[in-house]
């Protein structure tokens, strides 16, 4: 996991399921750490969604890794209405439902072209019922934007990493291509 100092303290609240650190969300209780840098906006983190993610549930499943995703906001610049942290504090939400897997493969499914308005905080809020989030707190969380300040922290904690775009990937601390062979082979020589 991400144990880099920075100035800044974890924003209050903190997504159920975080990191220590209080910047990403762990999915799953495996001995190898895989840390997933990603924005909702990103066109290439969709295709990485897609490539990755039945590789990534595999060994999740099979209590190999624990992936830790760090839903960033590189991409609010080039929305009209800030998507990338509006579906990143979504994505919040849905952790506190233990959703969060779920929510994030819907986002990116639905995700909206690169520099539009995105979804509304309704469609948001309908994509998680889509995934069988039926606590009504969640709707509620979105429409008061209980997590907005979350991704700009999460972002901030990235760059302080050395992350410079999305995806990015680390297995055990150590960059790999966002791809499934690579990150495959990287877990299994943790592993070995």
């Amino acid at each position: 996991m991400d144990a880099q100092p920075t100035s800044a303290a974890p924003p209050i609240p903190v997504p159920r399921g975080s990191t220590p650190s209080g910047d990403g969300v762990i999915v799953g209780a495996g001995p190898v750490d895989i840390d997933a840098y990603i924005d909702f906006q990103c066109p290439f983190c969709k295709q990485f969604e897609v490539m990755a993610g039945p590789t990534l549930d595999k060994l999740v499943g099979d209590r190999l890794v624990s992936l830790i995703y760090h839903p960033m906001n590189f991409l609010d610049a080039v929305s009209t209405t800030g998507y990338s942290t509006r579906a990143a504090a979504a994505s919040a939400a849905a952790a506190d439902a233990d959703r969060f897997a779920d929510y994030a493969h819907a986002l990116f499914v639905n995700q909206p072209p690169e520099g539009g308005p995105g979804l509304t905080d309704g469609q948001l809020v309908e994509l998680g019922q889509a995934v069988g989030i039926t606590d009504p707190e969640f709707a509620e969380k979105i429409r008061t934007g209980r997590y907005l300040p979350w991704p700009p922290y999460v972002t901030e904690r990235a760059i302080a990493r050395g992350v410079a775009g999305t995806p990015s990937v680390f297995v055990h601390g150590i960059p790999v291509p966002a791809r499934p062979g690579p990150i495959l082979a990287a877990v299994n020589a943790v592993l070995a």
